[in-house]
């Protein structure tokens, strides 16, 4: 049951216009701009490496924040998670099944940023398990996020504030601009995001190849479980 709903979710947020947007073209056009005109200035080396794990953790951010927020606050509003509920489905099912989808969704978004990033000339480094566990502690953190929101705000609201926060994290957590462009006061607070953690952390790793970026992977675990212990609190079904 879980594995036909997660296929089911994942089939309907591919077929979506507005998730594809948010997933798929809007982190492909900012690698491709952003790597082929000098806009901002990322410091020494290639503009490419500098923008991949960014890209990535935008893409990252986009599927398990702020899509998955949109997509289950309007399944709430129109009594879809109600229904599926009362199924023979358990609830913790569901939240399976949905974050299945997520992770498969995620998987293509990085065999996508990666062709394109490689293609462009991006010279990745660094251990792939220390960028393993940082996409997946950035999707648990993004996820009880998204799912916090969607479950204690009204779906307008939920759709409203999802892409605000999309904006402002895309601007302000390191994805195409340093976060040392930033005042100094600021970056202590920037710092602590999980966007700036994730895109900070892959570019650790990525770009210039360090070990275990275990400062941001603190980061990221702790949003997690703060997030995903408040969704299982707070979450309404109805």
């Amino acid at each position: 049951m879980i594995a036909a709903q997660a296929l089911l979710e994942t089939k309907m947020l591919l077929r979506n216009g507005e998730q594809l947007l948010l997933t798929v073209i809007i982190p492909t056009l900012l690698l491709v701009l952003f790597s082929t005109v000098d806009v901002v200035d990322t410091g020494e080396g290639e503009t490419v490496d500098f923008l991949a794990p960014g890209i990535l953790a935008l893409a990252v951010m986009s599927t398990a924040f702020t899509g998955q927020a949109i997509a289950t606050g309007f399944e709430r509003r129109y009594g879809v998670l109600k229904r599926l509920a009362s199924s023979p489905l358990p609830r913790w099912g569901l939240m399976t099944a949905k974050t299945l989808s997520v992770l498969v969704t995620e998987v293509l978004q990085v065999i996508l940023v990666a062709v394109i990033a490689l293609a462009l000339g991006w010279s990745p480094q660094g251990d792939p398990v220390s960028v393993f566990l940082l996409l997946l502690l950035g999707t648990a953190a993004f996820s009880g996020l998204g799912l916090l929101m969607a479950g204690t705000l009204k779906a307008e609201a939920t759709l409203a504030a999802a892409n605000l926060v999309f904006l402002l994290l895309l601007v302000g957590g390191g994805v195409v601009v340093p976060l040392d462009k930033f005042p100094p006061a600021a970056q202590d607070v920037l710092g602590l995001l999980p966007i700036s953690a994730l895109s900070e952390g892959l570019r650790d790793v990525l770009q210039h190849g360090t070990g275990v970026p275990w400062g941001d992977l603190g980061i990221l675990t702790a949003w997690a479980v703060a997030g995903l212990a408040a969704a299982g609190r707070f979450f309404r079904w109805e």
